[in-house]
């Protein structure tokens, strides 16, 4: 008895400070939002949604994991700051100093960055999609295919075209994203961009010897064809449930790998 009695002591008391370690400072908390003037506050675990903290001085501070949801942020001093994993979903960044901010597996989806200073900053795993402003990190490219691949997926022909625009622009040579692009015209009823893009990407992978992605450009050229012929005698083209990106998402998916 006195022995689970001590277990459950040292468990509550380690338990008691694992949560002193990881609980915001409340302290710190309303400096912030008093004065916008905090650096190397910790302010880790922090709700901050909606915050008004546009030109705040957060340099080095801890914001591990704090919610900075729609927070304004815009021309704040974050510089070395810790945002690991942290929410700034819809946050407005712009013009925001990031550099050498850490900010690994963060919730950036829909965030205004433009301007923001990113150099030295670290974005693995950080989640991008949807955010604003010209924005360069290792694996971008792989995010904006795949989130190309899952719009199309869910029949958002235009966001799917965004995106592999966007994946096209940092890499150019790479045929499957021709291959999806020219899915999602077709399906905006784009057929001669769609059919360039086809062919585009047939001549990409008969130059790197890929059988395979040679086969899928041939029957998307002929998918495009047959759609565009129905437009042309009045029926259904582009959009009519087909949907040629899901057609394809597996074989494209696989590019990535």
């Amino acid at each position: 008895m006195k022995e689970k009695t001590v277990a459950t002591i040292i468990a509550l008391t380690v338990w008691g400070v694992a949560s002193a370690a990881f609980a915001e400072n409340i302290e710190h908390v309303r400096q912030l939002l008093a004065t916008k003037q905090c650096p190397k506050c910790e302010l880790s675990n922090a709700g901050l949604v909606l915050a008004n903290l546009e030109g705040a001085n957060l340099n080095s501070a801890n914001l591990n994991r704090a919610n900075l949801s729609r927070a304004q942020l815009a021309g704040a001093d974050l510089k070395q700051a810790n945002l690991t994993s942290a929410s700034l979903f819809g946050a407005n960044l712009e013009g925001a100093d990031l550099r050498g901010a850490n900010l690994a597996g963060a919730d950036l989806r829909e965030a205004n960055l433009a301007g923001a200073k990113l150099e030295g900053a670290n974005l693995a795993g950080a989640n991008l999609k949807g955010a604003i402003g010209k924005i360069s990190y290792p694996g971008q490219f792989d995010d904006l295919y795949q989130w190309a691949l899952e719009e199309g997926q869910r029949g958002n022909y235009p966001g799917a075209l965004a995106y592999f625009n966007q994946a096209l622009a940092l890499q150019p040579q790479f045929a499957p994203a021709y291959l999806g692009r020219g899915a999602a015209r077709a399906e905006l009823n784009d057929y001669r961009g769609a059919l360039a893009d086809a062919k585009l990407a047939a001549e990409l992978f008969t130059a790197q010897n890929n059988p395979s992605g040679v086969q899928a450009s041939e029957t998307l050229i002929k998918a495009v064809e047959i759609q565009q012929k129905r437009a042309r005698e009045g029926g259904r083209g582009g959009g009519s449930g087909s949907n040629l990106l899901q057609i394809l998402g597996g074989l494209l998916l696989q590019f990535l790998f």
